[in-house]
């Protein structure tokens, strides 16, 4: 029995150790599957990430394109505009230089005649004022003269009044002391 029980339990490991390499033979197909479908997905992604590459490097190339023909175009504006506006700004500074030389002509004429036209009056009012001011000094000095005369002859016949009262003083003072008393002079 021993003998028949280890041939049912032998059978029933045949059995399981059949179903285990059946499974492990249905694992290993699946695994192929597996591999299989992964394997497509991956060249279908490289596909596409090398379809993406190439879109992305001519998108790349494009704008580059794009961004020097940019470029060139501005610079090409910006030196357009850069030579019309010195054009621009050395025609106005030849103008407004012949403006401002025309105004500094007039200007400095004016500047002179009014130089002129000034010191001429100032030369009048000098030479006028100067011979006022020679008559004014000649009739003053005339009439200082006439007064200093006059006041010379009033002066001297002053004088001559205080020595007579000086000569008479003395007189009376020599008189007075001749009688014997003493001449006080009280102040």
């Amino acid at each position: 029995m021993e003998k028949d029980h280890l041939e049912i339990i032998l059978e029933d490991i045949r059995e399981k150790f059949d179903m285990v390499l059946e499974g492990h033979s249905a694992l290993h197909q699946k695994i192929d599957t597996v591999y299989r479908d992964l394997s497509e997905k991956i060249e279908d992604n490289s596909f596409k990430i090398g379809v993406l590459n190439r879109k992305i490097d001519d998108v790349d190339k494009r704008l580059s394109k794009k961004i020097d023909d940019v470029d060139k175009r501005l610079s090409k504006k910006i030196d357009d505009v850069d030579k019309r506006l010195s054009k621009k700004i050395d025609d106005v500074d030849k103008r407004l230089s012949k403006k401002i030389d025309g105004v500094d002509k007039r200007l400095s004429k004016k500047i002179d005649d009014v130089d002129k036209r000034l010191s001429k009056k100032i030369d009048d009012v000098d030479k006028r004022l100067s011979r006022k001011i020679d008559g004014v000094d000649k009739r003053l000095s005339k009439k200082i003269d006439e007064v200093g005369g006059s006041l010379r002859e009033e002066i001297n016949r002053v004088e001559q009044k205080v020595d007579a009262v000086a000569a008479d003083l003395a007189a009376h003072r020599a008189d007075t002391e001749s009688h014997g008393k003493g001449y006080i002079v009280s102040e």
